[in-house]
């Protein structure tokens, strides 16, 4: 049990903003500069020049979101209008979104019970018609890259990272969202880099470079705010819709500090999913899949599959027991309209029936893990689950 009188975390709150925004911010509050090509060293600029250099890649675009950053990739692949795309079918719905956005169709791939894609329907739904492979590394556990990008290379068709939960991330040594053609990275507040919202996509290829900044909302000769590419853009100016995604300086202001955070919190999350796991899986109830032998992770939360005989009513109590001692756990299939759940995208037109994905989901838990939190803390999260565990099961 969790000692008398210890309160709950809070695992809502992200992590201070640096305090050196702060100079930077109200530089920006004082001139009105907010926009990023007013001047020729913007802030947002300056953000991706150094995650580019962070990440080891030629190119970075600063957009408004992850969200807007998997759209422009695709738009800046070119693809022929009704391109079917293979994508996870767990993934958060913007994913999906984004496919139908761009014009094309998603065609949704068995998840297994490690939340990584099932390669055996991976490698059956890959025929001729696919244009395109849209990795989800949801909830920052990766797929098997290597397998992926085998069998994209050797159809000649590209690879989309959808990095939003895995930014610090590394298979075989390299850093997730480098592996295939484009990575994207979200910023919103519940990841390692928080703006509250925003994104930012990397490639190596000058070309989709060029076309993602112009598609971005790089209107007349605004292009020439961002370094190289010159004759790209040349060549592309005028020939593309612009979609108006763009970063705002005040967001690459609270950004940028962080960047050298990252390292401290990418250790200190692995470190606290680990501690809480390692507790977890000493219950029977309670599985926490294994990270893959290539992968190092960089968590900012927990899942965990309930294993064994379990009734929706035990799950479903679960969920309450935990947050009435103060711990909120979400089994993505029973949360009503989660937006993790594939059923609930309607706005797909041909909704498949994936037995795999949806048993997993129905027994899949999902709970916040900051890197902030203190081993007190992790202490009061792992035995209010296992508390909560017991209850029901006894």
């Amino acid at each position: 049990m969790p000692r008398d009188g210890q309160t709950a975390p809070n695992c809502y709150d992200a992590e201070p903003i640096p305090e050196a925004a702060r100079a930077e911010i109200d530089r920006l509050l004082m001139s009105g500069d907010l926009f990023r090509y007013t001047s020729d060293d913007a802030p947002v600029a300056k953000l991706e020049a150094e995650f580019a250099a962070m990440m080891g890649v030629r190119y970075a675009v600063a957009v408004s979101s992850c969200s807007q950053a998997l759209f422009l990739s695709l738009k800046a692949l070119d693809l022929p209008r009704g391109a079917r795309v293979l994508v996870p079918a767990f993934t958060f719905a913007a994913v999906p979104s984004a496919i139908l956005h761009a014009d094309c169709d998603p065609v949704l791939v068995e998840v297994g019970l490690d939340y990584r894609i099932d390669l055996a329907d991976f490698e059956a739904k890959f025929d001729d018609s696919i244009g395109a492979v849209l990795i989800s590394h949801m909830r920052g556990h990766t797929s098997d890259m290597d397998a992926i990008m085998a069998l994209a290379e050797a159809r000649g068709v590209p690879v989309i990272e959808d990095a939003a939960h895995s930014l610090g991330t590394l298979w075989h040594g390299r850093k997730i969202g480098t592996i295939g053609k484009i990575g994207c990275f979200s910023f919103q507040s519940y990841k390692l880099l928080n703006a509250g919202e925003g994104g930012i996509l990397v490639t190596d290829d000058p070309e989709l470079a060029a076309r993602a900044v112009i598609m971005s909302g790089a209107y007349e000769h605004n292009w020439k705010k961002h370094p190289g590419l010159q004759n790209s853009f040349h060549h592309w100016q005028n020939k593309l819709p612009l979609y108006n995604c763009r970063m705002q300086n005040l967001s690459a202001a609270v950004i940028r500090p962080q960047l050298a955070e990252l390292e401290r919190r990418v250790r200190d999350g692995r470190a606290n999913h680990d501690y809480v796991a390692g507790r977890l899986n000493g219950c029977d109830w309670i599985t926490v899949p294994p990270s893959l032998d290539p992968e190092t992770r960089a968590p900012d939360s927990l899942q965990f599959n309930l294993t064994g005989a379990w009734s929706d009513d035990e799950a479903r109590a679960l969920q309450a027991a935990s947050k009435a001692r103060g711990v909120s756990l979400s089994i993505f299939g029973l949360s009503t309209d989660n937006a993790r759940a594939f059923w609930n995208w309607q706005f797909l037109s041909d909704l498949p029936e994936l037995p795999q994905t949806r048993a997993m989901l129905m027994r899949a838990c999902d709970t916040r893990l900051p890197a902030r939190l203190t081993r007190p803390d992790l202490d009061y999260i792992a035995e209010a689950i296992l508390d909560a565990v017991a209850e029901i099961k006894g």
